[in-house]
């Protein structure tokens, strides 16, 4: 099933997702949140994630995921599941509504598992950006946010996969312009 009023707002890390999301909902659109999903899932599968993975902090379990392909595999495939099966819920329920609403899947492209919705706006800064945003929002190394990065297909990338783009690569007011111009488009 398509979900026709879904529109997956995607990009990469430090690219400005959460900002453009918000705005969204201050303009009145509903947001399907996967990270919030999965957060609320990974609070209740704890106590099996710190059994397989001898830790359940996520800064932790972050460093331990990212420099281990099998074990960032075995993480997923007991969080993301769930994840899709309340998305999906929720996509359902919006539907309904027959107005455009925005399913926020960071790692839309990287997965290729929703094929449910099959039009795509991503948030684009450059790669030199979004490593000085991960840098000051993580306080981590440039390596480590290169590393982070470095796990998701490039930017550019996304950029030319998406159906929309909002250039989120200079300051808030630009960037809700940027918004707005791509509402008065959707209309």
């Amino acid at each position: 099933m398509k979900f026709k009023n879904a529109i997956v707002l995607t990009g990469g890390i430090g690219t400005g997702k959460s900002t453009v999301s918000s705005f969204l909902k201050m303009f009145g659109y509903k947001i399907i949140d996967a990270d919030e999903i999965s957060k609320k899932i990974f609070e209740k599968k704890k106590d099996k994630i710190k059994e397989i993975f001898g830790t359940n902090d996520r800064k932790e379990l972050r460093k331990i995921v990212f420099n281990n392909k099998e074990k960032l595999k075995i993480l997923e495939d007991l969080i993301l599941p769930d994840v899709k099966k309340e998305v999906l819920k929720l996509a359902k329920k919006y539907e309904k509504d027959n107005t455009p609403y925005f399913v926020d899947l960071p790692l839309f492209f990287e997965k290729q598992n929703y094929n449910e919705f099959d039009k795509v706006l991503v948030v684009y800064a450059p790669k030199e950006l979004q490593i000085q945003r991960v840098m000051k929002r993580d306080n981590v190394k440039k390596e480590d946010a290169i590393l982070i990065i470095n796990n998701q297909i490039d930017i550019e990338e996304k950029k030319k996969l998406a159906n929309f783009v909002i250039d989120n690569s200079k300051d808030l007011r630009y960037l809700q312009k940027e918004i707005e111009k791509f509402l008065s488009k959707l209309k």
